[in-house]
């Protein structure tokens, strides 16, 4: 008989976002003539920078021509597109990598996802509550987690982030093997300062732990002094993978491509004690499951890194933030408690009158058709907040704030 991998057993309900998906269905579904404004799921509104588009459709026609074509590329990446990644992401930061410490792919929820898989089942694991929901399920699918009881699973850290720490998680008092860090946050759109993340650098250099850490965000960070890398900590190649994105900046969320960075310096051990360089490992997974990203897709993200397109992805997150301005200044103007949206396009809010996440997010949609995020979805220290987005349309996010407003005037 076959038998099922049983931690799938362990995850609960259906995924968060596909949950918001059917509540928002069957409420259009009952009110086919209502008007609902989405602010709740973060993909972009903005098209693609016109260079970006330029260099795809060059690609296609170059895979027409019996001299330009190419069939299976480098399932890590091409070596045009790495280049450019690190000249422009890390050399203008003074950080050095060589091309084999960067692996491309078709985004960071893949990468964040496969992860896992080169890392011993037995290890221990921290996350920040609330967070992106694929740290913890994956995790939970591949058994470092125990049952699922009063809201958390057994066997997990839960690194608390709340407005009584000023969302900065705390370092854990044992050891742990595997720590998932994402900043700028999602859901709550704060940011960690260079002294609070060498403190975690600092703990994962002492205890041999590896940080997986998710800066999809780093382009919306607008004050100076908060790190757009964790590679700018002194010391962060021993302990850290980081995972970047075009989704949120370069308007790749239904293109797919994204990059994760394994310093040669960062290692792993056996049970004996015996250490082993995870950049091997890494590209040893890549190059037996996947077939990498299409030539196209590369071509398009090399494109992200030219003068015209630059300028395009900085109006487009001018736009965005803008959004997120205009979301966090209307709420605070009828009473209603703001976090984040400052360096990343999120606004966390607190819900008012002690209603729960779900309960918000009923009365929101049933009451004047806004669709937002329940905070509780990103964990157990997300109850009581609630997560809206700056990526919508300029129109629409007035028009939702106007809403708002509206209802909690009246």
């Amino acid at each position: 008989m076959i038998t099922i991998n049983e931690n799938f057993l362990k995850l609960q309900d259906s995924y968060l976002f596909v949950t918001i998906a059917e509540k928002v269905k069957e409420y259009q579904k009952k009110n086919p003539d209502k008007d609902i404004i989405k602010l709740g799921i973060g993909d972009i509104t903005r098209p693609i920078p016109e260079k970006v588009a330029e260099a795809m459709k060059k690609a296609v026609d170059e895979m027409t021509n019996i001299s330009t074509f190419r069939g299976y590329g480098p399932e890590i990446g091409y070596n045009f597109l790495k280049e450019k990644i690190i000249e422009n992401d890390y050399k203008s930061k003074g950080i050095n990598f060589e091309n084999s410490e960067i692996f491309i792919s078709d985004g960071i929820g893949t990468d964040i996802a496969n992860i896992v898989d080169i890392f011993d089942v037995q290890n221990t694991v921290a996350i920040t509550d609330p967070v992106y929901p694929a740290y913890l399920d994956t995790n939970v699918m591949s058994g470092r987690s125990g049952k699922f009881e009063n809201g958390k699973y057994k066997g997990v850290t839960y690194l608390e982030v709340k407005e009584e720490n000023n969302f900065v998680p705390q370092l854990p008092n044992e050891q742990i093997d595997m720590i998932y860090l994402c900043f700028p946050n999602n859901p709550t759109g704060t940011v960690i300062s260079k002294e609070e993340l060498t403190k975690w650098v600092n703990y994962a250099r002492k205890n041999k732990s590896v940080i997986l850490y998710d800066a999809a965000y780093e382009a919306y960070i607008q004050d100076e002094n908060i790190p757009h890398s964790i590679y700018e900590i002194e010391g962060a190649k021993e302990v850290a993978i980081e995972f970047k994105s075009y989704s949120k900046s370069a308007g790749f969320t239904g293109i797919r491509c994204g990059y994760t960075v394994i310093p040669k310096e960062l290692k792993g051990y056996t049970k004996k004690g015996e250490s082993i360089n995870l950049n091997k490992l890494w590209n040893r997974r890549q190059s037996t499951k996947t077939n990498g990203v299409s030539y196209i897709t590369q071509r398009g993200a090399e494109a992200v890194y030219t003068k015209e397109a630059q300028q395009q992805i900085k109006e487009n997150i001018e736009y965005y933030m803008n959004n997120t301005k205009n979301i966090k200044e209307g709420l605070e103007k009828v009473g209603l408690k703001t976090f984040g949206g400052e360096n990343a396009p999120y606004v966390w809010l607190k819900v008012p009158d002690n209603k729960s996440s779900w309960e918000f997010f009923d009365e929101l949609l049933e009451n004047i058709g806004v669709v937002g995020t329940p905070g509780v979805g990103f964990g157990p220290s997300g109850e009581g907040y609630f997560r809206l987005t700056g990526f919508g349309t300029k129109e629409n996010t007035e028009k939702a704030v106007s809403r708002i407003q509206k209802y909690y005037t009246n």
